[in-house]
């Protein structure tokens, strides 16, 4: 229902209130989705309660000036910021603080020109394309580079910034990023920051958690490990966990897929066996010590 056409009320249900925005069956979907994350699954509560309550007081006749929902995400790749972002924007329809449940993901590249007249023209049109939903800029602090005196991002900032201030009913942002980085940036852009009303950080998974993931997404496949290949999997996580380029679950999923084609590879290999449903699920611990992680960790205890 529109707030603005919700009929006015004194007393509201709010059982029922809440059953009938469906945010619940949001907020479970986020749980079933996401491994761990509490810090930042009960924040994301905190602010769907805030909002419902403040559907309830408009419908009350208590008005107020609507809230600022623009948000920062920070941490490190593969910790479900995008996710989090999708179901926010769903939660913010439902309520009725945006228009669309949409989100608009984009990074500097999209709103940024090579040259003078060119990167005006390309913000307004993201924000076209966001407005009544969500923009999602990923890797925020690439907009600002202070020590390039031809670079246009300043220009991008500026538009976004009046943006977030004079259209924040129909607009809400969320910039994502690397915790430190985020710092510098906000404290290089104050006015990103005063905008700016939710700071969520999301943690990196331990190692526990990581191996949940894997066992989640293999089992949305219709795969899963055999006792021994789980065994394997763990040492894997410690062992990639201390390489470069570690992205948490997105390299979880990547391990995975180089899994299931080492899988598919190993049981080719044999045409005469005749294949059952244990075989075709079943990632077998040769499939993860296959893996050059494995290879990488000999090598450098070799060295040492």
């Amino acid at each position: 229902m529109d707030l603005d056409t919700a009929p006015m009320t004194d007393a509201v249900n709010l059982r029922d209130e809440l059953e009938a925005v469906g945010i619940e069956e949001i907020l479970s979907q986020l749980d079933r989705e996401l491994i761990g994350l509490k810090p930042v699954k009960t924040r994301i509560r905190e602010i769907a309660s805030l909002l419902l309550i403040e559907r309830i007081r408009k419908r009350m006749g208590l008005t107020s000036d609507a809230p600022t929902l623009h948000m920062s995400f920070t941490g490190n790749p593969g910790t479900g910021k995008t996710t989090v972002a999708l179901r926010i924007a769903s939660i913010l329809h439902r309520l009725g603080f945006v228009r669309r449940g949409q989100v608009v993901s984009v990074t500097r590249d999209e709103l940024v020109g090579q040259y003078i007249g060119h990167t005006a023209p390309k913000t307004k049109e993201i924000l076209k394309k966001a407005m009544g939903g969500v923009l999602f800029i990923d890797e925020a602090y690439y907009l600002h580079r202070p020590d390039n005196e031809r670079d246009y991002g300043q220009e991008a900032i500026e538009i976004l910034l009046q943006v977030m201030e004079t259209q924040r009913e129909d607009l809400v942002v969320i910039l994502a990023g690397y915790g430190d980085r985020m710092d510098k940036f906000f404290a290089s852009n104050p006015g990103f920051r005063s905008r700016i009303a939710h700071h969520i950080d999301f943690p990196d998974y331990s190692d526990d958690e990581l191996l949940d993931i894997a066992e989640l997404m293999l089992r949305d496949m219709n795969y899963g490990f055999t006792p021994d290949a789980r065994a394997e999997f763990v040492r894997y996580i410690a062992l990639r966990k201390k390489q470069p380029l570690f992205s948490n679950a997105r390299s979880i999923r990547n391990a995975l897929d180089r899994l299931r084609l080492r899988q598919a590879n190993r049981l080719v290999a044999d045409l005469d066996h005749v294949l059952t449903v244990d075989d075709i699920r079943s990632i077998e611990a040769s499939d993860v010590l296959a893996s050059r992680v494995f290879r990488k960790a000999g090598k450098s205890a070799e060295a040492s």
